[in-house]
């Protein structure tokens, strides 16, 4: 029998730059993860896990879980995996010649731009290479698994989200597009998770919605070479090179405005929702620098470590029904 995990992801710094050929810093959140696992079996069997459900007792519960978990589970996530990996395998030679039977659970909040899908398809990925003992060079697995939901499902989606889940820690990466074309993927750089400030990560399910809700969106603009978002994916790798250069320097204690001006791009390209502005702002309002972890629903805050800070930063956020966790980085 195989189990294998793969964990939330923050993005710190320079998401969405990662997949238009830009620069990011990303860190693992521990707190929550995907677990697969994966046993031989007569048949192939996909088990559904507590997000596939199809039986409600009420037209409110069946509602709630749409709102919750939208229309998809992990099931589509899981077939779109094997399928890739399935393919990966063909062109390599390695015959795939045992049947198994696979089965996840997740406790990643749904959609909230904490990686939860990604981590799904890692998982499953590393469960499938330790089953059949199929080695992919670390460098290129994060490719792999973007291809399952870029490519199987047309869900737009970076690679940072995959980077960071198979390299774990902090990791600053690097997309340029010469580099890319030439060596298949990134400089993915670790960084000591000491050299970072104080962070807290806040989260409200309430607030949930799809990736591809904001990167598809973003991909026509930069297809059609809109000036601002073009100016904006520079400037968002630019900060990343500039925050990595800070911790490096043993300043992380003020890379906090960083932060602030990152979001504060965004919500000048795009429409944020009320309740995303309220997520930020009231860590703002605290002392704290506040941006998205992702596409919305989820940001990382940077403070000075003062307790008393964060235990009202806390507290603000219960008020408005939010979750507030230190993301542990390492094990």
């Amino acid at each position: 029998m195989v189990k294998t995990k793969a964990f939330a992801r923050a993005g710190l710094i320079g998401n969405p730059s990662d997949g238009y050929f830009g620069k990011t810093i990303s860190l693992v959140v521990r707190n929550y993860c995907a677990e697969v696992t994966l046993y031989e079996s007569p048949r192939i069997n996909i088990v559904a896990g507590h997000r596939d459900r199809l039986s409600f007792s009420s037209y409110a519960e069946f509602l709630e879980d749409v709102s919750l978990n939208g229309y998809y589970g992990g099931v589509r996530l899981i077939k779109a995996a094997i399928k890739k990996f399935s393919d990966w395998c063909s062109r390599q030679g390695i015959p795939l010649d045992r049947n198994f039977t696979i089965e996840y659970e997740t406790d990643v909040p749904v959609r909230v731009g904490l990686a939860g899908s990604s981590a799904i398809v890692t998982s499953t990925i590393r469960a499938l290479m330790e089953f059949f003992g199929v080695q992919i060079p670390k460098a290129v697995l994060p490719n792999l698994i973007l291809s399952v939901e870029l490519e199987e499902l047309s869900i737009g989606a970076g690679l940072q989200d995959r980077v960071i889940q198979v390299y774990e820690g902090v990791v600053f990466m690097d997309f340029d597009k010469a580099r890319m074309d030439r060596d298949g993927h990134g400089l993915y750089e670790p960084i000591d998770p000491a050299l970072l400030p104080p962070l807290f990560v806040a989260y409200h399910d309430n607030l949930a919605e799809g990736t591809e809700l904001f990167h598809n969106d973003l991909r026509s603009r930069y297809n059609r070479g809109e000036p601002a978002v073009m100016d904006a994916i520079r400037r968002w790798a630019a900060m990343a090179e500039q925050v990595r250069g800070m911790l490096l320097a043993g300043q992380g204690s003020e890379i906090g405005p960083l932060l602030n001006e990152a979001f504060d791009l965004r919500a000048s390209l795009i429409r944020i929702s009320p309740g995303n502005l309220e997520l930020i702002q009231r860590g703002r309002d605290l002392g704290a620098f506040t941006q998205f972890c992702g596409s919305g629903g989820a940001i990382i805050g940077a403070y000075d470590g003062d307790p008393e800070r964060l235990g009202r930063i806390r507290e603000s956020y219960a008020q408005m029904g939010a979750h507030l966790v230190i993301p542990q980085i390492l094990p």
